[in-house]
């Protein structure tokens, strides 16, 4: 059954090797900054539910590997009542829910703390380092990204594919406009065009209203409108996928660009942004009701994904890895409660108000959040079976 769906035993490799790094990867973040400020932090786990295997360090961490492979948590003393959620798992934790701890003992009950745990107790710091600790997970997927694309350009060099158009398909929006091979295409919207790249992610973000494309042909430079045309495409793995399209091809005119350290980092740097950009223009567009839900997924299309570039070889599949961390850490900047950006939120109210919510109000977020988490799961997993059958 789970190979139905997600294809073979490779691909289901492949996706618990490539979610283990990201969730590890942001977890990490989450305890090197807790550790920096001071919190003791009483297990480190990735996966949900019970230990398979894993082990103590000195500074009394357990570190472990849990059954249920779809997230991860970091435990840290004091945050009582707090619920957690990472990229398609869930876990409520805390001392006043009688949980078992990283070493695998019950919980004590409720009593007050003395003023050597206060100093090491999550609750007990600043908005400030609460805070700080929130956005370290995702802030962690993110420089793991820009990481990833630096050195791949550093020893790589970026991929650059000239914005020419090389055939124009009969009876598409190009056609239609006018468009013709050989035209360079210079802007769409006041949007420059650099690389044929661009032309993509521009047009991926359209909604079919009409754009103005500037492209200069000859000696000449016009501007034409075209109204982009939803189409079925597929991917370089061959996933198919609606989209709005122009209805062009390059001229085929790639070469890889050298960069040195610096320039590599900033065009990593430029390659995160305009993903993250491009997720948060998708999602509101989604929101506001101009583009539908189809392209949203869940587990199986990240292990259907995975599995591909696996195949396709290793910088592939690191390159995968970059996008979907990256991917992890915007999801949880959402401001959900559960996810990191939930309780950035209420740490944000919390310094307006100088005081904190209450805990009913905390427990009410808590829930609405997590019940639009499990929505969100539900769905997504739905789309990924729904286009797997």
């Amino acid at each position: 059954m789970i190979e139905q769906f997600f294809g073979s035993t490779f691909a289901v490799l492949s996706f618990l090797v490539g979610i283990t790094i990201v969730v590890f990867v942001h977890e990490f973040g989450h305890f090197w900054v807790a550790r920096r400020n001071g919190v003791r932090c009483q297990a480190f786990s990735i996966g949900f539910g019970p230990e398979l295997f894993g082990y103590t360090d000195k500074l009394g961490t357990r570190w472990k590997f849990s059954l249920i492979p779809l997230g991860g948590y970091v435990k840290m003393f004091g945050e009582a009542e707090t619920m957690q959620a990472v990229e398609g798992g869930l876990v409520a934790e805390g001392d006043k829910n009688n949980q078992q701890n990283g070493k695998g003992e019950q919980a004590q009950e409720p009593r007050e703390l003395t003023e050597e745990e206060k100093k090491v107790s999550f609750k007990y710091k600043t908005v400030g380092q609460r805070s700080a600790i929130a956005v370290a997970g995702p802030a962690a997927n993110f420089i793991f990204t820009i990481i990833v694309f630096w050195i791949t350009f550093m020893i790589v060099g970026q991929s650059i594919t000239e914005p020419v158009i090389g055939q124009v398909q009969e009876n598409s929006a190009a056609a239609a406009a006018g468009l013709m091979p050989d035209d360079r295409v210079l802007s769409i919207d006041r949007q420059t065009v650099e690389r044929f790249e661009d032309i993509r992610s521009i047009i991926q973000l359209s909604t079919g209203a009409a754009l103005d494309v500037a492209v200069r042909r000859g000696a000449q430079e016009l501007t034409l409108s075209v109204t982009p045309r939803q189409s079925v495409t597929k991917d370089v793995f061959g996933n198919e996928a609606k989209a709005f399209l122009l209805g062009i091809t390059s001229n085929g005119e790639t070469h890889y660009k050298e960069l040195n350290p610096v320039t590599a980092l900033g065009a990593s740097v430029q390659q995160t942004y305009d993903i993250v950009r491009t997720n948060l223009v998708a999602v509101g567009q989604m929101l506001t009701g101009r583009r539908g839900t189809e392209d949203l997924g869940g587990p199986i299309r990240i292990a259907k994904y995975t599995s591909q570039a696996a195949k396709a070889g290793a910088a592939e599949f690191v390159l995968m890895l970059a996008v979907i961390s990256l991917s992890l850490g915007f999801m949880n900047l959402l401001p959900v409660p559960v996810l990191d950006g939930g309780h950035l939120l209420f740490y944000a109210i919390e310094a307006a108000r100088r005081r904190p919510l209450s805990e009913r109000a905390q427990e009410w977020g808590l829930r609405v959040g997590l019940a639009l988490v499990l929505a969100l799961m539900l769905f997504v997993t739905w789309n990924d079976i729904f286009r797997s059958l």
